[in-house]
């Protein structure tokens, strides 16, 4: 503590020309990222849909409900590995696992077409978008339902997806990196989808996910959904 204090002190004094030693001179400082700057952000080469810079407003504020992020969660680096595929609301933190078979187009488009059959009569109203990043799992998003709105993220920016990267965390308190998925049972999953859709949440006024969807929910009268 007391060394990064001196350090701290050294490059003020330079600043500030009180010493003659430049920046120019310190190597390291100067390799140095600032702790305000922005990550830079990649353009997408190849376009599935529209931008995450397309989004409306009320998305990116949470503001609005039935706004969703999608993502996959892998265990084994192998193709006969099954996979998970989460499903967050962004305003409620309310969230979907599904195991599926592979990291595909067709085993996606079928997971969520199976949600959305299932919540038919408020399709509309709760799936009103969905952010996903450039996998190729994903190119068969646009044509899932009419009226709903898909955007992109950009390469390599996790953060643009903050509430499915922070989900994630949850889930590998109980299926660890290098868990085999295919070892995970459907009920296990379940088990899990339920703890984290159940356990109080600051960022909520200490109410669960589950409980604020439902409030959601019910605001539209749509009450009760196949959750």
């Amino acid at each position: 503590m007391l060394r990064n204090t001196q350090t701290k002190s050294l490059y003020h004094w330079i600043d500030s020309g009180i010493m003659k030693t430049g920046n120019i001179d310190l190597l390291e400082k100067l390799s140095r990222k600032s702790r305000g700057s922005k990550p830079k952000v990649r353009r997408n080469k190849r376009v599935l849909g529209l931008s995450i810079e397309q989004r409306p407003e009320d998305v990116d504020t949470r503001e609005e409900f039935g706004h969703w992020e999608i993502d996959t969660v892998i265990g084994l680096k192998k193709a006969s590995d099954p996979i998970l595929l989460t499903l967050v609301e962004r305003k409620t933190r309310f969230e979907w696992i599904l195991k599926i078979p592979a990291k595909t187009e067709k085993a996606v488009d079928e997971a969520l077409s199976s949600i959305f059959a299932d919540n038919n009569n408020f399709k509309e109203e709760v799936f009103k978008s969905i952010t996903a990043d450039n996998g190729s799992e994903f190119v068969g998003l646009n044509d899932l339902a009419e009226n709903l709105k898909v955007y992109f993220c950009h390469p390599y920016a996790s953060y643009e997806r903050g509430s499915s990267e922070n989900q994630h965390k949850l889930i590998r308190r109980y299926i660890p990196k290098g868990t085999a998925i295919d070892d995970v049972s459907n009920n296990q999953v379940k088990r899990i989808t339920q703890w984290i859709n159940d356990y109080p949440r600051r960022i909520l006024g200490y109410d669960t996910a589950h409980q604020a969807f439902i409030r959601e929910v019910r605001k539209l009268e749509l009450y009760p959904l196949a959750i």
